[in-house]
This record gives structure tokens, C-alpha cells and sequence, in this order.
């Protein structure tokens, strides 16, 4: 699938399938000014870090449609920088944006003519899109070397087509092994407060005829103890220099489960979710969202009024706890310091499954239970 992110040429308009109301109804958000971006990335109509990303791009072509007057080239800065601060923790969003100011300063900045750089950022961001699809498709090759024939995986969130530009980094990693023959099914976290999980993992798989079962978020343990679960993959919005990811709030509690029943855990991300000026995860900012996703679904009220909520969006996972790192570049091992900086200035140590000193599962990863 990857139709959800599309760019009307004629009207200069973004159509973002709404993901607020999915799996029940199908229906687009369309936007217009940069500001529709914002608001459909600070509301969860688009989400995900490589969708945001993308998102982003297309968010800059309406900046400079916007820009207007002698004085374009500030509004159009103004506009970018806006789109870039709309969430704090997924680092493609403003890697989205900062590779849009790159295409705008390589064109001359300020004295280039607004048309002309119009045309080189549609061209931009339908090459970021399209590459983005690209790279979750090699990503997802590389990862089927991972999940083993008959293999049930847990994912948490949505790292799927909704998430990417299409076809989904850890849902990729699925959709690969299914491709190449291998008979996976997988256990989808519900994922509160929003639900991705429920919502958006279990209707892409479902729509692709791969076995899908939702479960609560807190029967991952009982899960694991009954050898249901062989593997863990999941996506990430933020990874840093030494390995730490950020991903969906609860992923630390899977990954210290997974450590415990010793089930191979995987992070499934494009080297662009890769924030290499940050050192660990101690760096990464952790969005706090509005109280009203605790405590309402919908329309309906869970917990008393004027009772405080913690609502952070994600967590971060030590990479101590993490098997290996798919990218599109093969997969990454510990130690993720050197792998980490060797994927991204494009070296290799001659492995040809991956990069990086140690084996392809962490030392303490034995099969899981009920698996020899």
C-alpha cells in the first residue's frame, strides 16, 4: 500500500488518508497550507517517523506556494521551521525539511526564481517518497534473514505501510519473510493509548492475508512464557549514535520481557531515523500528548475528571536489550556504536548478513520457549 500519501499535481493539494479514523472508515485529510501539515501531524492523522518525514517535504512545497511578496524567501524559512517543530522525538521530520532547505540552498537560496524552485520541490519530496518505499523493501529483504519459517513476531505500534511511504519498516521485515515462502503469522500489541496497534497493524496485515492477532499491551508476558512469541521486531522514531531507540511508549517493557524470556528483539528503521549528533538515548526528547487520548475513547470518558495523566508518546529502549538493527543497509550488531557509523558513511566489514562484531542474535537470545 502507498496511496495513503499522495500529492494532487494539479491543485497543489496533499491527500493524507486519515488515520484517526481507521480501521472503521476510509477518508482523507487534505491539505492546503503548511499549517493543514502541522495539524495533521500534531493530531495523528499522518504518523510514523519516515511517513512524517515524507510528510514534511510535501509540508514545504505548501510553504513556498504560500510564500508570497518580496520578502518569500523569510516566509518560506518561517514555514519550514514550523513544519520542522510540529513533533519533537521522530528526527526524519525535520531530516524531511532539512533535505528540502538543502534542495533550496543548492538552487541559490533567496535569487532563485520561485517557480523554477516550485518544480524542484515537487521533484524533491516525489524522490524522497519513492525512495522511501524503495528503502523499506530493501530493509524488509534484509530482515526476513532474521524470522525463521513458522516464526510468530510481535510487533508494537504501527510499523507498517501507514507508517513509511509504503510497504512499512518492521511490517516490511514481515512482508518480506511472507514474499520469500516463510510462514509467519504475528501477535499485534494493541498499543494504548491510540491504538495503533488495533487499529492500524492488525488492518494492513489483515488486508495482505498475513495471520494477525491482537492482544492487549500487558499480556505480552504471559505471551512469551507460553513460547507464542519466537520474535520481536518493532520501528523506531529516533535512533542514537550508540544504539538507544526511541520508539512507541511501552517498546522498553517488550524488549526487557523479550531480554528475560530470551526472544530476539529487532528494531526495524531507515538509516535516516538514525540521529548520529546524539550520543545516547539520555538526548532524546520525549513528547508528552494531549490527556484526552488517556482518558476518553472517543467520546466517552475512563477515568474522573481532574484526575492528572501521564501521556508520554514514546520510551527509549537501552540498546543493550536490542538482537540488531535492520536497515537498509543489512543488519546492524552490536557493538552499534561502530556498525552505526560504519552503515552510515557506507563501510562494511565484509559480512554479508549484516555489520557489526557480534552474532546475529545477542548472547543472551536462546530460542524461545517452546522452540528448539
Amino acid at each position: 500500500m502507498d496511496d495513503h500519501i499522495r500529492f494532487d499535481h494539479q491543485t497543489l493539494e496533499l491527500h493524507l488518508l486519515d488515520q484517526r479514523f481507521l480501521p472503521e472508515q476510509e477518508s482523507d485529510f487534505v491539505c492546503r497550507t503548511a499549517q493543514d501539515v502541522i495539524s495533521a501531524l500534531q493530531t495523528m492523522v499522518v504518523r510514523g517517523a519516515p511517513a512524517i518525514g515524507v510528510t514534511a517535504a510535501w509540508g514545504c512545497v505548501l510553504a513556498l506556494k504560500e510564500a508570497q511578496g518580496p520578502d518569500w524567501a523569510a516566509r518560506l524559512e518561517l514555514g519550514m521551521e514550523r513544519i520542522a517543530a510540529a513533533r519533537p522525538t521522530a528526527v526524519n521530520l525535520r531530516w524531511g525539511v532539512d533535505r528540502m532547505r538543502n534542495k533550496w540552498r543548492s538552487f541559490g537560496g533567496a535569487n532563485i526564481d520561485q517557480s523554477a524552485l516550485l518544480t524542484a520541490f515537487i521533484h524533491e519530496a516525489q524522490s524522497m517518497q519513492d525512495e522511501d518505499v524503495a528503502t523499506c523493501k530493501t530493509l524488509g529483504r534484509h530482515g526476513a534473514t532474521c524470522i525463521e519459517d513458522g516464526d510468530c513476531v510481535l510487533t508494537h505500534c504501527n510499523a507498517g505501510a501507514l507508517a513509511t511511504a509504503g510497504y512499512g519498516t518492521a511490517l516490511g521485515v514481515i512482508r518480506a519473510a511472507a514474499e520469500s515462502g516463510k510462514k509467519v503469522s504475528v501477535i499485534a500489541d494493541e498499543t494504548r493509548p491510540f491504538l495503533q496497534g488495533a487499529r492500524l497493524t492488525a488492518w494492513e496485515l489483515a488486508r495482505d492475508g498475513i495471520p494477525v492477532t491482537v492482544a492487549c499491551d500487558n499480556a505480552c508476558a504471559l505471551l512469551m512464557s507460553r513460547g507464542l512469541v519466537q520474535r520481536v521486531v518493532v520501528g523506531a522514531d529516533r535512533i542514537a549514535a550508540n544504539g538507544d531507540t526511541a520508539n512507541k511508549i511501552g517498546t522498553f517493557g517488550v524488549a526487557l520481557l523479550a531480554r528475560h524470556f530470551h526472544i530476539p528483539f529487532y528494531v526495524a528503521a531507515p538509516l535516516s531515523t538514525i540521529d548520529a549528533a546524539t550520543p545516547d538515548g539520555s538526548g532524546i526528547p520525549i513528547e508528552q500528548r494531549p490527556d484526552r487520548e488517556v482518558t476518553h475513547v472517543g467520546e466517552t470518558r475512563l477515568c474522573p475528571r481532574d484526575v492528572p495523566v501521564f501521556n508520554y508518546a514514546f520510551d527509549v529502549t537501552p540498546a543493550e536489550y536490542i538482537s540488531g538493527i535492520i536497515t537498509e543497509k543489512g543488519v546492524l550488531y552490536p557493538p552499534y556504536g561502530l556498525s552505526i557509523w560504519a552503515a552510515l558513511n557506507d563501510l562494511s566489514t565484509g559480512r554479508s548478513a549484516g555489520i557489526g562484531g557480534a552474532a546475529p542474535e545477542c548472547e543472551d537470545c536462546d530460542p524461545a520457549p517452546g522452540r528448539s
